[in-house]
């Protein structure tokens, strides 16, 4: 099978490392990669956000399966395009991905179907948003409707802070994806993500993972795309575990597939785990980042078989197998991330950090120079990924290969992997 991958972050490198494995992928190729998805994948310089330039590169290499890495080519159709063009993509259609691209979709749904969720209001005018938020219980969480790159998510603490946060995105600062905003009830617990690969009908739970948004030590800072992940989760017991499959993800295909938009590909939902049970933040519609790193290195599956069977709606066949290690992520960013990444670094010691026992290092935003350096061309820049036997195991192994690179250019934070190890795991 000749697959091409979309993308060019650490999620596409975690998967062009676990589809190259496959004995059923006898060509692979990356839209456009990275320096470390070259390793794996012939790097095309195509756009994932081109769907006429994705179809004549797949007609040119007789690509016979697309697998989409980010959200904003699955947002904006490129499935559907594919699909007309008669080329297999994993992935949702346009209609069915509005459940990450629109957080008033995914909370209307949500209320439709029974779903526990926060509640929530949504507002395309300020001075309305303004009178809601100031009669909310504080703190209020205050969301851009559409797409902002994980960072369209403001918890206010007070009535200033949601103000501002009101002004900022109707005023522009996240552009057509503040065009409305979503304001929420403040969900008390801790949170977890979810994932479940799905057919339109099939949804086959994977393992659990939880991620760190914070920006810094002690989960401080600005919220990002994510500075680290580790996987299980202990805070999802196999109870939490059938309760989200039951109470969540099977609602929610049947909602969709009712509307005529069955859901095919990857759902991640962001739970947080509250007294009354989990609760659902928000949708995704792919493969979390950095998520996917811990989760892929972890599957003992043939994950390009589970991809085939999702899009050709056999999942109902299919049992995932997962090693009992734990694996854990540690993203080593650009300073200034995530306001205003530094590009341009040299970075050295990645091969020193990869070559350690159970020990992989994803790239994400990196790129070579006319010498042939690696540089920090993104803002999440590498993840330093170590599998062990406890997460704390995982946690030391993944710093130890941190230490072996060299980096002034860029930070990481050192804490990732806490509540697990704070439980002894």
């Amino acid at each position: 099978m000749r697959v091409l991958i979309l993308g060019s972050g650490g999620r596409e490198h975690a998967l062009a490392w676990a589809i190259a494995a496959s004995p059923a992928c006898d060509a692979l190729f990356a839209a456009p990669g990275n320096p470390g998805i070259a390793a794996h994948a012939r790097c095309v310089p195509v756009s994932p956000n081109d769907s006429a330039g994705v179809i004549d590169f797949c007609r040119r290499e007789a690509i016979d399966l697309v697998v989409v890495g980010p959200e904003a080519p699955l947002a904006a159709g490129i499935v559907d395009a594919l699909a007309e063009a008669g080329i297999k993509a994993f992935g949702p259609t346009r209609a069915a991905a509005q459940l990450e691209a629109s957080k008033h979709f995914t909370k209307t749904l949500c209320q439709e179907a029974g779903i526990a969720t926060a509640r929530f209001a949504t507002f395309h005018d300020a001075s309305a948003a303004k009178a809601y938020a100031g009669d909310h219980p504080l703190p209020v969480v205050i969301k851009a409707d559409g797409l902002a790159a994980g960072k369209g998510v403001i918890i206010a603490a007070t009535r200033a802070e949601a103000a501002a946060a009101i002004d900022a995105m109707l005023g522009g600062s996240f552009g057509e994806a503040g065009a409305s905003i979503v304001i929420e009830e403040f969900l008390e617990g801790e949170e977890a993500s979810f994932f479940a690969l799905c057919d339109g009908e099939t949804a086959v739970p994977l393992a659990t993972a939880q991620d760190h948004k914070r920006a810094h030590d002690g989960d401080t800072g600005p919220n990002t795309g994510g500075m680290g992940a580790y996987s299980p989760a202990p805070v999802m017991t196999q109870a939490l575990v059938d309760e989200t499959m039951a109470r969540i993800i099977a609602p929610t295909l049947s909602a969709m597939a009712t509307r005529g938009t069955p859901f095919r590909g990857i759902l991640y939902a962001g739970l947080m785990i509250t007294d009354e049970g989990p609760k659902l933040i928000e949708y995704n519609c792919r493969f979390g980042d950095p998520e996917a790193q811990v989760l892929l290195v972890r599957l003992q599956s043939d994950l390009l078989a589970a991809i085939v069977a999702a899009v050709e709606g056999r999942l109902s066949e299919t049992v995932l197998q997962w090693s009992p290690k734990a694996a854990l992520t540690v993203v080593y960013a650009a300073n200034g991330y995530p306001a205003a990444p530094e590009k341009g670094s040299v970075i050295e010691g990645v091969e020193a950090a990869g070559s350690l026992e159970d020990v992989i290092v994803f790239h994400a935003g990196t790129a070579r120079d006319p010498e042939g350096r690696l540089i920090a061309e993104g803002g999440r820049v590498l993840n330093v990924t170590a599998l062990g036997d406890t997460i704390d195991s995982a946690q030391r192994r993944a710093y130890q290969a941190v230490g072996a690179i060299h980096w002034p250019g860029g930070f990481y934070r050192r804490d990732i992997g806490w509540r697990a190890i704070a439980r002894g795991l």
